[in-house]
């Protein structure tokens, strides 16, 4: 039997009420112990992103809202804090083309979906647009804050990664 199948063993008999949760807590930690090995890798790969990254990865995501405050720095914003820190971190660096892909992308498709306004498809799709612009930022920060680089969905991949 694999590690993930006697945790889900373990599970169901303390749900079944064979065991008490202290008995599944240490029958479990025994479990983590003995895969220490894979283990020590995760927590390595975990510590090699520093929280100072992540936040860095969160403010790029949640500086596209500036735009609201004042016209046009949702679009530079995160692109200025993208080029000041891409060069401490690889995972910044990611953040930032990710943001970046998607600001380009939402330009060109507000652009788009402007022009189809004329012809009434356009209200529809500007407003969807408008929508995800609001949706994937906040998706993207809170990935963000969990260490991860999540590409927004319909986005043109104008840079790539490193």
């Amino acid at each position: 039997m694999g590690f993930v199948e006697d945790i889900e063993r373990l599970n169901r008999l303390r749900l079944e009420g064979a065991i008490s949760e202290q008995e599944y807590q240490d029958a479990k930690a025994a479990l983590l112990a003995q895969s220490r090995p894979a283990g020590e890798k995760l927590k390595q790969a975990i510590d090699g992103i520093a929280p100072d990254d992540n936040m860095w990865g969160i403010f790029i995501h949640l500086s596209q809202f500036c735009g609201y405050l004042v016209p046009l720095a949702g679009l530079v914003v995160p692109i200025v804090l993208w080029q000041i820190k891409k060069e401490d971190s690889p995972v910044i660096d990611r953040h930032g083309i990710v943001v970046t892909n998607w600001i380009l992308t939402a330009f060109i498709l507000g652009v788009v979906f402007g022009l189809l306004c004329f012809v009434l498809i356009g209200i529809p799709l500007m407003a969807a647009l408008v929508v995800v612009s609001i949706i994937f930022p906040v998706i993207g920060a809170i990935k963000a804050r969990k260490g991860e680089v999540w590409r927004y969905p319909l986005s043109i991949g104008f840079f790539k990664f490193r």
